[in-house]
């Protein structure tokens, strides 16, 4: 690397070098950073979704001198997922911003590990202790979700944590995705990430959550104002509570990451700036 780099920039890319990009099955590799003082950017998914749909957000980051994790989130309950997660945070060294989509966000929010220097939700739910993933869908509060069936179908899956390793899962139907879920991206993209998602056990939705990491954690949030799967009225009403003082709003659809990274990806640099 060329010596006319100054310092703080090559140990950023240093850090990018040494980072694992992807946290790919339960039994997690060593993740490490070049850097220990510099943070590593936990990327968490949601329902409905796998890694690959930070893969814009990731590329945007990565190209800025970032480095970046993003996990495998299992989609089982927010206490399962959220220890998954502690998992790949023991295996990173130094501090971390932990960034989470939709569903990520209950799973952040259940998430207290001193490396954690700060939260992002993109289009997240951010509960307090006690609610639950559907209870913030409430219809009367918050209007609006197309989340229903027919859209919203169920189907029984091998799951180890379940009952006899069965589970009840929810996901959305092909005819519906694209029309809920991202309705600003192509038709090619959607089809992509239709066949890249994954079902939510439905205790991912009822399992009320633990005290709130954001409320000894700075947050930030970036709302979807034309969301179809989680209100842009029930994103205010959680970052109202989590980061009134760092929210934007911007139009885009739930999956603001794969329609607007950059956008993205300006927010989780704010966060990671402000905290560092």
């Amino acid at each position: 690397m060329s010596s006319h780099i100054p310092n703080p920039r090559r140990r950023r890319l240093l850090s990018v070098l040494a980072a694992t990009v992807v946290a790919a099955s339960p039994a997690l590799p060593t993740l490490a950073t070049a850097d220990p003082g510099e943070p590593t950017l936990v990327l968490v998914h949601g329902a409905f979704a796998d890694a690959t749909s930070w893969d814009g957000v990731a590329a945007e980051l990565r190209s800025r001198g970032y480095p970046v994790v993003a996990v495998n989130n299992p989609l089982r309950g927010p206490h399962n997922d959220a220890q998954a997660l502690q998992d790949v945070l023991d295996s990173i060294d130094g501090p971390v911003v932990l960034v989470g989509h939709s569903y990520g966000g209950a799973v952040i929010t259940n998430t207290h590990n001193p490396k954690v220097l700060a939260n992002v939700y993109i289009a997240a739910f951010a509960p307090a202790q006690g609610e639950f993933v559907q209870g913030l869908l409430d219809p009367i509060r918050f209007p609006g979700s197309q989340l229903l069936p027919p859209a919203l179908q169920v189907r029984v899956v091998d799951d180890p944590t379940g009952i006899a390793g069965r589970n009840v899962d929810g996901y959305i139907d092909a005819s519906y995705f694209h029309k809920i879920f991202a309705q600003d991206v192509s038709a090619q993209t959607a089809a992509d990430m239709y066949a890249h998602q994954q079902s939510a056990a439905l205790n991912a939705n009822l399992e009320p959550s633990g005290p709130p990491s954001w409320a000894t954690t700075p947050s930030w949030y970036l709302i979807s104002g034309e969301d179809n799967v989680i209100p842009a009225a029930a994103q205010r009403f959680m970052a109202g509570r989590a980061a009134p003082a760092h929210t934007r709003e911007i139009g885009a659809s739930h999956a603001s990451l794969v329609s607007q990274p950059g956008t993205v990806a300006d927010t989780i640099v704010e966060a990671t700036n402000s905290v560092r």
